[in-house]
């Protein structure tokens, strides 16, 4: 999920929530469990953090264990300004490049476990972002297409990935669009808000596939599994609110 926010605003609102943050640049220095002082960078940070995510997570409901691995293996301190690094792992989205956000764990996770991936499954992400969702679904061992609307938000994520050892299939382009010439999809995940379903994406699904995506407007939406059961068949479910960005038509340098 990609929230269009003042980033000066979001530092502030952090701050508030979680305690006064280091100066920026600076890490900050949290507790752990057993009392240690911690010093938290995104040069090199604890395994063990991502690990404690994912348990967190569990707690949280999250039960499929493919999805609490791949969380838990992710380094998602390498997604973010290093400025936040304090707060990597929380359970809190977080500003990136262009105005966007990190989506919250939780609801990476939420989303995702909606998937039921498979190993090998053909997987469509309307919405890079960061490039950290495409990461999870990497670690899952799908076959990942994403599109990202923002060329730099494009560039950064595919730098990124490819470091980790994450090679996606990187697009740059209109998500209401999708990747028509690389249909069909087994899945496809929509990262921000439609306020219907798009039409042209969900032709893109194999017959028996589903897209995960938050629907509706700017007040809220309903998360939403669109399942393709025929040629012009489609069932569809809701399973809860959330919030997210609306999604924009075109691209943006």
């Amino acid at each position: 999920m990609r929230t269009r926010i003042w980033n000066g605003l979001l530092y502030l609102l952090i701050g508030i929530c979680c305690g006064e943050p280091a100066a920026f640049g600076e890490p900050r220095k949290n507790q752990s469990e057993k009392g240690e002082t911690v010093t938290m960078s995104t040069r090199q940070y604890p395994a063990s953090e991502a690990g404690k995510l994912a348990e967190s997570l569990r707690r949280k409901g999250i039960s499929d264990e493919r999805v609490l691995t791949a969380i838990a293996k992710v380094p998602r301190h390498l997604f973010i300004d290093e400025r936040l690094a304090a707060y990597a792992y929380l359970d809190r989205p977080l500003p990136i490049e262009k105005g966007q956000t990190i989506s919250q764990p939780y609801t990476v996770a939420f989303q995702t476990e909606l998937l039921q991936l498979k190993p090998g499954e053909k997987v469509l992400e309307i919405g890079t972002g960061s490039g950290y969702q495409a990461a999870i679904l990497c670690e899952m061992g799908a076959e990942v297409y994403t599109i990202e609307r923002y060329e730099e938000l494009h560039r950064r994520a595919k730098e990124r990935l490819n470091k980790l050892g994450y090679y996606p299939h990187l697009f740059f382009g209109d998500g209401f669009e999708g990747l028509p010439l690389h249909a069909p999809f087994d899945k496809i995940l929509v990262t921000a808000a439609p306020e219907k379903i798009p039409r042209k994406l969900i032709y893109q699904l194999r017959i028996g596939g589903w897209m995960v995506a938050p629907i509706g407007g700017r007040e809220g939406q309903q998360m939403m599994v669109i399942k393709r059961t025929g040629k012009e068949r489609f069932i569809e479910s809701e399973h809860g609110d959330f919030i997210f960005v609306p999604m924009e038509e075109g691209t943006e340098k």
